[in-house]
C-alpha cells in the first residue's frame, strides 16, 4: 500500500470513527427517551428498556455505518480538494484512481461487516425485540404498572387501578379496557387478583364488578353484574411487518410471499449500497481551492435522499407486486453502479488506465 494511499485511509478513519460514535449517541438517546416514556406510560417493563435500545442501535448500524463511511469520504476528500492537496498528489504522480483505492481499502471490510449484521444481525435483534416486547406486554407483571394512571399497551389493553400491590400481585378499584376487531369489552370491578401472569395466557380474576360488552356493528351489547369473573386476556402479537424481519434468511429464501422476497433482497443489497454509496462520495467530493470543504454536502445530501427512498420505494412496490421481483430492489445498486462509472469516465480514471 503506497503512503499516498495510507494517508488518505487515516484521513477517513478518524471522521469515520468520529462520526458514527455521534450518530450511535444521538440515535441511542432518542430511542432511551422513546421506550422510557413507554416505560413511564406502563406500555413496557422498565428494566427491558436497555436490553431494547441495545438491539435497535444494533439493527440501526446497518444504515449508520455505511451514512458515516458515505458522508467521512466526501468530507476529508472535499478539505484535501480546498487544501490544494489533490493538486499535490497529482504532481506527484499519483492518478486519480488512488483515492478509489484508498477508500476501497475502507468500504470493503466495512461492507462485508455492514451485510453480516444486515444477513444475521438485524433479524436476531428483530427476535429478541419482538420477544422482549411480547413478554413486557402481555405478563402482567404488575411491577411496572402504576397506580391512578392509564396503563397502556400496543395490543389495545388498558388498565387504571386506584391502588396497586405488586408483593400479592392484586389491584384495588380497578378499571380494564380491551379491544378487538368486532367488540369493545370494559370491565369495573373492586379489586383484581392476577391468575396467570404469563405472556401466553394472561389471566385475571375479577371480584364485585360490572362488564359491559359493546358490539362494533349491529345491537350485541350487554352489560354483566359478576361476583366473581375469571378474564383471559388477549396476548400481545407483533405485526407482521415486525415479524418479518425477525424471519432468518433461510426462511425467506424458502417463501414466495413478494413481501419475504423484498425483506430478503433489502438485505443482501445492503453491503453492495455501502460500497457503492462510498465510491460515489469519491467524485462528489470535487471542490475548487478554497471553496469549503462542506460544500460538499449538499450534493452529497441529495444522493443519500435519492438512494434511501429510492430503496424504501422499492421494498414497497415489490412487496405490494408492482414491482417485479427481478430486478426488484438491486434495482437501485444496478443505477448506482451505472452513475458510478459514469462518474469514473468523466474523471478521466478509466481512460488512464487504458493508456497506460
Amino acid at each position: 500500500m503506497k503512503l499516498i494511499e495510507r494517508y488518505i485511509m487515516a484521513s477517513i478513519q478518524r471522521l469515520v470513527a468520529t462520526l458514527v460514535g455521534f450518530l450511535i449517541f444521538i440515535f441511542a438517546s432518542y430511542c432511551a427517551q422513546r421506550y422510557l416514556t413507554d416505560a413511564a406510560n406502563g406500555t413496557l417493563a422498565l428494566d427491558v428498556v436497555l436490553n431494547v435500545v441495545f438491539y435497535k442501535v444494533l439493527i440501526a448500524l446497518e444504515m449508520l455505518l455505511p451514512v458515516g463511511l458515505y458522508v467521512s469520504v466526501g468530507v476529508t476528500l472535499g478539505q484535501m480538494y480546498t487544501d490544494s492537496e489533490i493538486t499535490a498528489i497529482s504532481a506527484s504522480g499519483a492518478t486519480p484512481s488512488c483515492l478509489y483505492r484508498a477508500v476501497m481499502f475502507l468500504a470493503i471490510p466495512l461492507s462485508i461487516l455492514v451485510m453480516l449484521l444486515s444477513l444475521y444481525g438485524r433479524p436476531w435483534a428483530y427476535a429478541q425485540i419482538y420477544q422482549l416486547e411480547q413478554q413486557s406486554q402481555s405478563e402482567l407483571d404488575v411491577r411496572h404498572l402504576q397506580a391512578r394512571k392509564f396503563n397502556i399497551n400496543n395490543n389495545g389493553r388498558m388498565i387504571l387501578a386506584r391502588q396497586i400491590d405488586p408483593d400479592a400481585a392484586h389491584l384495588s378499584d380497578t378499571l380494564i379496557y380491551t379491544s378487538s376487531d368486532n367488540r369493545t369489552s370494559i370491565f369495573r370491578a373492586s379489586s383484581v387478583d392476577v391468575v396467570d401472569p404469563s405472556p401466553s395466557t394472561p389471566t385475571v380474576m375479577l371480584h364485585t364488578g360490572t362488564a359491559y360488552v359493546l358490539a362494533h356493528q349491529g345491537r350485541d351489547d350487554n352489560e354483566q353484574v359478576f361476583r366473581n369473573l375469571k378474564l383471559n386476556l388477549k396476548p400481545f402479537d407483533q405485526s407482521d411487518e415486525v415479524k418479518r424481519k425477525a424471519k432468518s434468511v433461510a426462511t425467506l429464501s424458502r417463501s414466495s410471499a413478494p413481501a419475504d422476497a423484498a425483506e430478503l433482497q433489502w438485505r443482501e443489497s445492503r453491503g453492495v449500497s455501502a460500497l457503492l454509496m462510498a465510491l460515489l462520495a469519491v467524485p462528489l467530493s470535487r471542490v475548487r481551492p478554497r471553496q469549503g470543504r462542506f460544500s460538499t454536502l449538499i450534493p452529497l445530501t441529495l444522493l443519500f435522499v435519492i438512494i434511501f427512498y429510492g430503496g424504501n420505494i422499492c421494498r414497497t412496490l415489490v412487496a405490494n407486486g408492482a414491482l417485479p421481483v427481478t430486478p426488484g430492489l438491486w434495482l437501485i445498486p444496478l443505477l448506482m453502479l451505472a452513475g458510478l462509472f459514469l462518474l469514473l469516465i468523466r474523471d478521466g480514471t478509466l481512460l488512464w488506465k487504458i493508456r497506460r
